[in-house]
């Protein structure tokens, strides 16, 4: 990366569906993010943001919410302020959690999933789930402090087959080939 180069800055991810078929149960998408330590960057993390939660110093946060998809454009929609984020921290992972109750669904069952990641008005990614259709969750994202300061973006969707709790346990961790 050159010296000019100012590395991704501030992001939003962003995912849709429609809602389940009438007399289904609602299905329930949430995006989940990762934080990890310079000390520890592929170990357990720092701390994850969801739905119910926030980045202790408020710099990863979900600004909206779905339950059950009925929104209007992108249900769920989630910032990621990297450029404010602690020296502390090395990796920020962001992946999507297919909620399991009442019934176990993967992706395939999902009906028009979206996903869109940008930075500004610049989209980096846009994607359909389609290539984690057995999933029941997925990596979506990885940002990597490069230096000092500047943060990098590693695209790329893999799927998990773990609940939600697990998921976000080891969503981090280094992938074997």
């Amino acid at each position: 990366m050159s010296a000019i180069n100012k590395g991704i800055r501030k992001v939003e991810v962003a995912i849709k569906w429609d809602p389940s078929p009438a007399g289904e149960p609602p299905t329930d998408l949430d995006i989940v993010a990762a934080t990890y330590t310079t000390d520890d960057p592929y170990g357990d993390p720092a701390y994850v943001v969801h739905f119910d939660s926030r980045s202790p110093d408020g710099t990863i946060y979900l600004n909206r919410d779905s339950h059950d998809g009925k929104g209007f454009g992108w249900d769920e929609v989630m910032t990621l302020e990297l450029e404010r984020l602690s020296e502390r921290y090395a990796r920020v992972v962001v992946g999507v959690v297919i909620q399991q109750r009442p019934a176990r669904r993967t992706f395939v069952g999902v009906r028009s999933a979206g996903l869109r990641i940008r930075e500004g008005y610049t989209v980096l990614a846009e994607d359909d789930f389609g290539g984690v259709l057995g999933a029941t969750a997925a990596t979506v994202a990885e940002f990597v402090r490069e230096g000092d300061s500047v943060w990098d973006y590693h695209p790329g969707i893999h799927g998990f087959d773990d609940d939600p709790a697990t998921f976000t346990r080891t969503m981090g961790r280094a992938r074997r080939p």
